[in-house]
Parts: C-alpha cells; structure tokens; sequence
C-alpha cells in the first residue's frame, strides 16, 4: 500500500526513469534504494511516530516521503512558503522532532528544537538495499499529516491515513485513464495535497515518468513540457494563466499533451477559453480539498462538460444540502456534502473541529457551494463562508467575479463583501487588469451593470490594483481583501 509500487516497478524496470529534477535524473531502481536507506536510518533517528519534510519538488522528497513510510511513521510536509510563525506551529503542533530538508531551506527551521537531516549529506544506498523490511499498515493508519495553508487562520493538520490516499489516487488513475507511458510535469508544490497525489503518488504508482520544477515559472513550464514530450500537467489557475500571457508560447509546445488538469482554485471561464482559442488545448478542472486527499470529481479527455468540476470519481458520493439541512435535487443550489474513502480521519488535535466538519454518517462538509446538473456533472459556484448579504439577498462572488473577468480589460477579479449600515453588506471588487491595457473603476461597474447582474449584484466600488493577495499555493486570499475593504470603509 503507497510504498509497495516504488519497489515492484524498481525490480520489474530497474533502470526506467523515476524523476528528473534540476539535478539530474534518477532510475527506480536508485530512488527505491535511496527510500529504503533512509527508511532504516530513520527508524533509528526517532521515537517520533511522525517525520517533518522541507523539500522542494524532487527526487528528495520523492526518496524522504517514501523513506518515511518504510520507517514506520506518517510524513509532515511542511510548507516552506508559509511564515516563520505558521512553520513554528507546524512544528509544535505536529510534535515532530526530525526534520528532513536541503541547506537552502535549513534556516527555516534554524531556531526550533529540531534534528534537521541535510538529505544532501546522507550517503548513498547500495541497490542490494533494494529488500527493506516493509511495515504492515492497516488502511486506517494515519500516513500523511497534511497542513492546510493557513487562509482562514494558522494551519490546521488533516490525518490522510494509507487508505484515503491509496483510494484517492486508484480513483483517479482509473477516471483519467493515466496509463504508464504517460509523462508527468510536477510543478505544483508536493506539502499541497493536489502536488502530492498528482505528482507523486500517482505517477509512482504507473511506474512512470515525472520531471519536477522546484520553483515554478511559465517559461520553464513550458520549456519542460516540450524537452521533455511531457503528456500529464496538474496545474492551478494562476499558473496556466501565467502560461497564457506568455508571448512566444504556441500550440507546437504542448503537441505532446494528453491532458492540463487544473485545480486549487476555480477555473476562470475567460481563461479556459482563451487557452483553448490560443493554443487550441482544453483545460480540464478537476475539484478536492486536503480533506478528501484531495481528488472528488475530474473532468476527462473522455468525459467532461467546461463550466463544471467533471463526475465525481468512484467511490465518491455527492449530496447537496439547503439552509435548512435537506438534500435538494438537480439544479438546486446548496452546500457540497462528500462522502467516500478517501475523506480524511479527521483534524490533528482539533476533535471539536472533526466533529464539526465531520457528519454520524461519514460525510464531510466542505463549505463549498455547488450544484449537480441532470447529468451527474458537478458546479462549484463559491463557498460557503464568501456568501455575501444584501439587504437579506445573497451575492455569490463567483458569479460576479466570472461578469468582471469578461471585461476586456480585467485580468482577473476578487469579490467580497464590505459591512454596511443600512443593507448589511455591500459588493466590493478587487480586480487587476491585463498588461497594455486601461479601465477606470466606473467603466468596470458599467460593464457588470450592462450584463443584466442584479442590481444588488453589481459592485458598489471597484477597486483597481497590481495584484491580488495570495496563498503559497496560488488560492487568492479573500480574507486579507475583506480586511482591506472594511478597513478603508471605518
């Protein structure tokens, strides 16, 4: 379970490349010799049942996440975007005292109580290492400890145990008919759940191919993509948008595409349409939160519908629920309730929360707001919490967001609502415009006016800036511009 491919597929194709990364390449057969040293090492470092990881995208993490299940423990990877006062909570509230990372993230962890492991220093393993005594997990042992990047407050650590993800990613291979002949780009970072079973897991499992980025740019996406004839592209919104403005990109990069997958976020309709009228190439949206490890529902080359999240995958059961806790039927608006193998156990050290979160009957609620059509296409229209009040109606910011984007000047568009006096709140919208291009804040609420948005939908101010604030992972951060909106309006 989770460990057993690495080792089956390092004896059946020994010298079959595993991972390429900006140090070389590196065959199954070495990065299976390079877990199982590690493994025996750190079964001997700690008495800890978990082990931090500070790594980049890379074979090392590759080795270390693998390395730590052989040894017995469940692995912490920590976000090393987050700030000095997230990665100390990490820490102290994962109760971790090893950390393997690299001597360019080391200072990161420099002041905590920690043993940091140099993975660069570690000697290398012999292939006859290559029989390590396996572990025996039961499905319900927690593997990973995930922390969420921190949005909505400091992060909190979602227990993914062997079999969510195991079931996660058996899932997903068979909906996106993955086959092993594919070629994987990792370029989302592996401590997000999207990255770790797109970029890892899955393409370990098929014995195939995955060349990862440590640091994302578009051009070196795509550079990637075409020196490498890579076939299988996980990416959030943000970076396909960036692939998008890039000037000397054309089809011929991406000729040896199978599928773009995107998630993370919500997928602009303006973007997927300009990616396909540009280089003539889908972008498929797939939707999963950490807590559901992390993949529910996938759009396909096979099946998919633009404008959804795609079918859910097998296993998975959807339920839409109202404001009064009933299940509404086709069409109906509510509150997405998932249920399934893959959901999390549960929250670390927050029972109050899991059992929040958590229904008697083992559904999750995610706080997103969706829809299923007559068909058994999923929407996600916004969450939950972003709903915004008006004089008793309800705003959803995505629907907004998605009229704003369709100006021909907006590169992208944040809604939030900003309290007010008499009708509770009011729409406030953040939006950057595209390079060369100009628009007054009355000429954006104009066009929103003029394409038949309810009155009370229509932004009481736009807001025109460089950038909108975001998380590591690329997710932008409403908070932070409800904090903005508010503070401007005292």
């Amino acid at each position: 379970m989770l460990f057993q491919p690495l080792f089956t597929h390092a004896r059946q194709n020994p010298q079959d490349v595993a991972v390429v990364d900006d140090k070389g390449q590196y065959t199954y057969q070495q990065l299976a010799a390079a877990a199982a040293g590690l493994g025996m090492y750190l079964s001997v470092q700690t008495d800890k049942p978990s082990v931090g990881l500070l790594l980049p995208p890379s074979a090392a993490f590759a080795a270390s996440f693998y390395g730590t299940l052989l040894s017995g423990k469940s692995v912490v990877p920590i976000n090393y975007l987050l700030g000095d006062r997230e990665i100390a909570h990490v820490i102290a509230d994962s109760g971790i005292d090893t950390v393997i990372t690299i001597p360019q993230l080391a200072p990161r962890v420099a002041n905590a109580d920690l043993k940091v492991i140099d993975i660069t220093q570690l000697p290398q393993t012999p292939p006859a290492a290559l029989q390590p005594q396996f572990p025996s997990p039961s499905p319900d042992d927690p593997a990973v400890l995930l922390y969420t990047s921190g949005t909505s407050g400091l992060p909190k650590g979602v227990i993914l145990t062997y079999g969510n993800l195991q079931s996660d990613v058996d899932a997903a291979i068979e909906a996106a008919d993955l086959q092993h002949g594919h070629r994987f780009l990792g370029v989302i970072p592996l401590f997000h759940a999207f990255g770790l079973t797109a970029g890892l897991l899955a393409p370990v499992q098929l014995g195939a191919t995955v060349v990862y980025l440590a640091r994302f740019s578009p051009v070196a996406m795509v550079q990637a993509i075409r020196e490498h004839k890579l076939s299988i592209v996980f990416g959030v919104p943000a970076m396909f948008g960036a692939v998008a403005h890039l000037k000397n990109a054309s089809g011929e990069d991406f000729k040896s595409i199978y599928a773009l997958i995107s998630g993370g976020d919500a997928l602009p309709s303006t973007l997927r349409a300009g990616f396909m009228a540009r280089f003539n190439l889908p972008i498929y949206e797939g939707y999963g939160l950490s807590e559901t490890s992390p993949v529910v529902a996938l759009n396909t080359p096979q099946v998919n519908r633009p404008g959804s999240v795609g079918k859910p995958l097998g296993g998975v059961e959807v339920k839409i629920i109202d404001d009064n806790g009933n299940v509404v039927g086709a069409g109906r608006e509510g509150e997405v309730w998932l249920k399934g193998p893959m959901i999390m156990k549960g929250y670390h050290n927050l029972p109050n929360e899991t059992a929040t979160a958590l229904t008697a009957d083992g559904f999750f609620k995610t706080g997103d707001l969706g829809k299923i059509d007559d068909d058994g296409f999923l929407y996600i229209t916004g969450r939950k919490k972003d709903l915004i009040i008006v004089g008793g109606e309800k705003a959803v910011p995505r629907e907004i967001e998605e009229v704003l984007a369709a100006h021909p000047a907006v590169a992208e568009a944040a809604v939030v609502g900003k309290k007010d006096p008499s009708r509770g709140e009011v729409v406030i919208a953040y939006v950057t415009l595209k390079p060369g291009q100009t628009a007054t804040a009355d000429q954006i609420r104009t066009f929103a006016r003029d394409q038949n948005l309810a009155t009370f939908k229509v932004p009481r101010e736009v807001v025109i800036v460089e950038e909108l604030p975001r998380s590591p992972t690329g997710k932008v951060l409403k908070r932070v511009l409800v904090e903005k909106a508010n503070a401007a309006g005292a």
